[in-house]
């Protein structure tokens, strides 16, 4: 199952409105803050009594049973920031996000770093580009901007030549992508996954940065059954409300296959991350059943669509205007996202990709 390729993205409004305060913006890894991967903290609720239960990320395994199915996304994070240089001689940040299989990709223009907080503009253009534009990139790589994608110009179809094979070219000269409050630069070792194997995505699918080998290991002990799959996310820094673009999945028969054979068991399937949630729902049909399937998916899942392919979801903290709580409103229902939201500020929790992480559960 697939959606056609390059619809463009239209307006979603907020599932739950709050402020954010900027001390609860993760500025660096957990790591950094004197804490292994799996010792962020974890807030399990659950959506039938909105029970909550407050720990630290190791103890998870507690919390799921034999015959449950986790479904991991094993894309990787490329290095997808690249200096660029404008005509007028002016430095910007280029963000390859999505490459197309028709040979184009979607970029997106960005202030130089560290103060990438908004699409870079200049007197004259369209949010930073304009049709026909050439971007000098390292090493005499270059990228032409052909169009705008969507309403707002934020992202660009761009044709991108460089000198060396994509991955070996951002190896040398690409650095992840970070955001306002990312005030350091890390290396690409702290945007990985344990279980990454496809490079793919620009910006790190982090719901499951927390896991470590010793956790997955646990979990295979306890019956729980680790499957995977693959959608390769692109930048995330939409404007309020916008929908997310499409993007590239894979889900192997295989995967479908144990999701299916658990559930008819009493198992439930919880998904690491929103991705996961995004590419299930694109090849689960409407009674339930998970299809094994690859493509372009554009489907944005809302509270009025539902959620079919998953009981339980481990996600990190959205911002308000984030799609993503749509998602999370379509699995646990508006009062309960509410709930966990509240007391997620109350307790500080921290937000973003190296943030803490919340699990809800039926």
């Amino acid at each position: 199952m697939s959606t056609q390729l390059l619809q463009q993205p239209a307006m979603v409004a907020p599932a739950y409105a709050f402020d954010l305060p900027a001390a609860l913006e993760a500025s660096e890894p957990p790591e950094a803050r004197g804490l292994a991967r799996d010792e962020v903290r974890l807030m399990v609720t659950y959506r039938s009594d909105n029970r909550i239960a407050h720990t630290r990320f190791h103890d998870v395994v507690s919390f799921l049973r034999e015959g449950d199915v986790v479904v991991i996304n094993t894309s990787g994070t490329r290095p997808a920031a690249l200096p660029a240089r404008r005509a007028d001689g002016s430095n910007i940040v280029l963000h390859l996000s999505t490459q197309l299989p028709v040979g184009l990709w979607l970029v997106e223009l960005r202030q130089p770093e560290p103060v990438a907080l908004g699409p870079a503009k200049a007197p004259g253009a369209f949010f930073g580009g304009v049709v026909g534009e050439r971007l000098a990139l390292p090493a005499g790589g270059y990228a032409i901007l052909k169009a705008p994608y969507g309403e707002r110009f934020r992202l660009w179809m761009a044709s991108v030549c460089l000198p060396l094979p994509l991955d070996d070219y951002l190896r040398r000269h690409g650095r992840p992508i970070r955001y306002g409050y990312v005030t350091e630069e890390w290396p690409i070792s702290y945007y990985q996954t344990v279980y990454a194997t496809d490079p793919g995505s620009a910006e790190m699918p982090s719901a499951g940065r927390a896991f470590t080998t010793e956790i997955i290991t646990q979990l295979v002990a306890r019956g729980v059954l680790v499957t995977p799959l693959v959608l390769h996310t692109g930048v995330a820094s939409q404007e309020a409300g916008e929908e997310p673009y499409e993007e590239y999945y894979h889900v192997p028969a295989t995967t479908a296959r144990v999701i299916n054979e658990a559930r008819a068991a009493g198992g439930r399937v919880i998904a690491v991350g929103t991705t996961v949630v995004r590419a299930l729902e694109t090849v689960t049909d409407e009674s339930g059943r998970v299809h094994g399937g690859e493509g372009w998916t554009g489907l944005v899942v809302t509270p009025e669509r539902g959620i079919r392919a998953v009981d339980g979801l481990l996600t990190g903290w959205h911002e308000a205007e984030a799609s993503h709580l749509a998602l999370l409103q379509a699995l646990a229902g508006r009062e309960h996202l509410q709930i966990a939201y509240r007391e997620a500020l109350c307790e500080h929790y921290l937000w973003h990709e190296f943030g803490d992480l919340h699990l809800i559960l039926p």
